[in-house]
C-alpha cells in the first residue's frame, strides 16, 4: 500500500556527513547528561513501600493521586491493581520515616475522603530488590543488542548487523539522554518502552537493509550510494503510513493514558522518531562508509564445468 510513489531518487547520501555530525553531537550530549545528572529512577530501583487499598466502588486515581502528594511525598505512583477498585500505590523511602508510618498516613488521609477504603497488604521494597532489577533490565538490553547482532550479520552481513546496532543504540542513548537532562522518572515501564524502540528501530533498519540488497540484484550498474537512496526513496511512503499510524496511538496514550501511561508513551514518542531518522541517516550512512558492496549481498553464481554459457569453455591453454 503506498499513498504516493517518488519517481526520482531522494540523494539522502549527499548529506550524510553533515546529518551524522548533528547526530554525534546530539549523541554526545545525550551521554555528557546522563553522566553528570544521572537517571531518576523510581521506586521498582531505589526502593520504597508498595501498598494496596482497596474501594466499594470504582476509585478515582486522579483524586488518590493528588491526596497521597499533598502529605508531601514525591514521585508518588497510583495505579489500577487487578479491578477499577483495587489501587496499588508506591511511595518512594523517606529517612527518618518507617515504611508503617508511611502507610498510616497514606491511609489516614485516604479515609478523610472515602471511610470504606481499606489497606489489603503493604510491603517495602528494599535498596538491593531494585539493584537487582536494574541488573536485570541491563542484561536485558544487553541481550537485546547481541541478539540484533547476529540477526543482522547473519540475514545480511556483518557490516549490516554493525551499522544496525549503532543506529539502534544512538536511540537508546537519547532517550535515556531526555530522561537525564529533564529529570524524568525513569521506571520499569520507561526501560520497557526503551527495549520496544529497540526492536521497533532494528525492524526500519532491516526494512532499509532488505531494499538495498533488492536494488543491488535489480540495478547492475548502481553504486553502493546510488542503491542506498534508491532503497530509502521506495521506503518513504511505507515509513510514513506504518510510523505515522504508530505515533497516533502513541500519542494518544501520552495524552489521554494519565501518569501511569504518561513517561512510557513519552519514551516510545521520542524513540520513533529518533528511529526513523537512525534507520535512514546513521545506519544506512554507516553501512556505505563501512564499505558496503554489492557482491557483499549478492553472490555470483558459480559456473560449473562443462556449462555452455560459460565464455570460457572450451578454452585449451
Amino acid at each position: 500500500m503506498e499513498f504516493f510513489r517518488i519517481r526520482r531518487d531522494i540523494p539522502f547520501m549527499r548529506y550524510a556527513l553533515l546529518l551524522n555530525i548533528i547526530s554525534f553531537v546530539t549523541f554526545a550530549a545525550a551521554v555528557f547528561f546522563l553522566v553528570t545528572r544521572g537517571l531518576h529512577l523510581s521506586v521498582e530501583f531505589t526502593g520504597g513501600t508498595v501498598m494496596q487499598v482497596s474501594y466499594s466502588q470504582p476509585a478515582e486515581i486522579e483524586r488518590i493521586r493528588q491526596r497521597v502528594a499533598a502529605l508531601g511525598f514525591s514521585d508518588v505512583q497510583v495505579q489500577s491493581f487487578g479491578t477499577a477498585r483495587d489501587v496499588m500505590i508506591r511511595l518512594p523511602a523517606q529517612r527518618g520515616v518507617s515504611s508503617a508510618q508511611q502507610s498510616e498516613q497514606v491511609m489516614a488521609s485516604l479515609r478523610e475522603a472515602d471511610p470504606s477504603v481499606s489497606l489489603q497488604r503493604t510491603e517495602f521494597v528494599g535498596p538491593s530488590v531494585g539493584e537487582e532489577l536494574a541488573v536485570d533490565g541491563l542484561l536485558a538490553l544487553a541481550m537485546v543488542i547481541i541478539g540484533i547482532v547476529v540477526y543482522l550479520a547473519f540475514r545480511f552481513e556483518w557490516k549490516f548487523g554493525v551499522a544496525g546496532i549503532i543506529a539502534n543504540l544512538h536511540d537508546v542513548v537519547i532517550i535515556l539522554g531526555f530522561f537525564a537532562f529533564f529529570q524524568w522518572e525513569f521506571s520499569l515501564a520507561v526501560l520497557a518502552a526503551v527495549l520496544a524502540v529497540l526492536g521497533y528501530s532494528v525492524n526500519e533498519s532491516v526494512v532499509i537493509f532488505d531494499r538495498i540488497r533488492e536494488a543491488f540484484r535489480r540495478y547492475r550498474k548502481m553504486s553502493t550510494e546510488q542503491a542506498i537512496d534508491h532503497a530509502i526513496t521506495s521506503t518513504i511512503s511505507r515509513t510514513i503510513i506504518t510510523h505515522g499510524s504508530t505515533q497516533l496511538m502513541v500519542l494518544s496514550m501520552l495524552i489521554f493514558g494519565g501518569a501511569t501511561l504518561y513517561y512510557f508513551a513519552l519514551a516510545l514518542t521520542i524513540g520513533i522518531l529518533f528511529g526513523i531518522y537512525s534507520s535512514v541517516f546513521v545506519a544506512a550512512a554507516i553501512a556505505m562508509w563501512l564499505g558496503v558492496k554489492r557482491e557483499d549481498l549478492v553472490k555470483a553464481p558459480v559456473r560449473k564445468e562443462g556449462d555452455p554459457n560459460d565464455p570460457n569453455a572450451g578454452a585449451t591453454v
